[in-house]
């Protein structure tokens, strides 16, 4: 089954200041909870180009460490980016992040395709364990960017 997490932010920001933190993969850390245990192993060394690969360490669910690689397949300069799971704890993970000027500020947009592993299992333990953590996750990520940057 192919799960959808779509959010939408607004932030009274240029969309240049939106772009060059987005596009920073070391941000990557400061907008992910604590609880995730997010370590960066490569990857983060540049400004985000098509091509680029991300290594890191998360720590999702009851303690278990699990090695995430992204790749940056499209990149579009103050547009959009995608990264794409080369491996990881899903089966897919396809994960576009848009940006659009708009009066004040930028709206930013996350639309992330996902499947799980374990065929009819993954879909059991979608609803209550990994739909909620990316809930927590994507409102994590938006007070974080409220508390740097402020609200609209």
């Amino acid at each position: 089954m192919l799960y959808t997490v779509h959010t939408t932010q607004k932030l009274p920001i240029t969309l240049q200041e939106a772009w060059d933190f987005l596009s920073d993969p070391k941000n990557l850390a400061v907008i992910t909870p604590p609880s995730m245990g997010f370590v960066t192993l490569s990857g983060d060394d540049r400004p985000m180009f098509a091509g680029q690969i991300i290594h890191y360490t998360v720590t999702p669910l009851l303690g278990i460490k699990v090695e995430w690689v992204t790749e940056i397949t499209h990149v579009d300069d103050k547009k959009y980016f995608v990264d794409e799971q080369r491996e990881g704890p899903y089966r897919l993970w396809h994960h576009k992040h848009f940006l659009r000027e708009i009066p004040g500020g930028v709206e930013m947009e996350d639309l992330v395709h996902y499947k799980l592993p374990f065929g009819f299992m993954g879909s059991l333990v979608h609803p209550f364990l990994v739909k909620p953590k990316l809930k927590e996750i994507f409102d994590y990520r938006e007070k974080k960017l409220v508390e740097l940057f402020g609200t609209m």
